[in-house]
């Protein structure tokens, strides 16, 4: 019952505001409402999935290791394109295909940790 009288007043407030600056600033307000009943929303959501023990669990994001490798492969990729591009188009396919076999490993590697 707190809470509603909290958002009671902040309602309030808004709408006194609403009146002293006017019509330009509507937007505004309702958007800085609409964010602080959005918190309080989700906040109570998160108590009573806690207090049901519900409480959804963080995954870990098994893709985040894999950013350093993938850029790193087309930091290499580039200057290796340059220079078995003079060995014609099989040293080109060769080396991408390695590059490519490289993320796949490394991929594999990352998706099998606990």
């Amino acid at each position: 019952m707190h809470e509603n009288r909290s958002l009671r007043d902040e309602l309030q407030a808004t709408l006194d505001a609403r009146r002293d600056l006017g019509p330009d600033y509507e937007a505004a307000l309702v958007d800085s409402f609409v964010e602080r009943l959005d918190a309080t929303i989700a906040a109570r959501v998160q108590a009573e999935l806690h207090h049901h023990g519900a409480m959804p669990r963080k995954r870990p994001n098994p893709t985040a290791p894999m950013v350093p490798i993938v850029l790193g492969s087309l930091g290499i990729g580039i200057p290796l394109t340059a220079v078995s591009a003079s060995a014609g188009p099989f040293g080109l396919v060769i080396a991408w295909l390695s590059i490519v076999l490289v993320n796949v490993a490394a991929a594999a590697v990352i998706m099998r940790r606990p």
